[in-house]
C-alpha cells in the first residue's frame, strides 16, 4: 500500500511539474474537505446541528443532497416493509 501511494504521488508530481510534497499537501486538503463534510452531515442527519448550521459549514447544495438522499433511502425502506 505505502508503494502504491508513493508510486501514485511521485506520478502525479510528474505529470503535473509539482513537487511531491505538494501534492501531500494537496491530497492532504482534499481528504480533511471531505471528512469535514462527512461530519457535518452526519451531525445534521442525526439532529445533533441544525439546517442552517449545516449549510453555513459546507454549502446549501451539499445539504440538500443530502436531504434527497435521506428521502430516498426512507421510501425504499417503506416500500420494503410494505412489499
Amino acid at each position: 500500500m505505502a508503494a502504491d501511494i508513493s508510486d501514485r504521488v511521485r506520478e502525479i508530481a510528474d505529470a503535473r511539474g509539482l513537487p511531491e510534497s505538494e501534492v501531500f499537501e494537496r491530497a492532504l486538503e482534499r481528504g480533511l474537505e471531505a471528512l469535514w463534510e462527512d461530519l457535518v452531515l452526519a451531525q445534521y442527519l442525526d439532529g445533533d446541528l441544525d439546517r442552517d448550521q449545516a449549510i453555513e459549514r459546507v454549502g446549501r447544495a451539499k445539504v440538500e443532497r443530502a436531504d434527497r438522499e435521506r428521502e430516498a433511502v426512507e421510501e425504499d425502506v417503506r416500500w420494503g416493509m410494505n412489499a
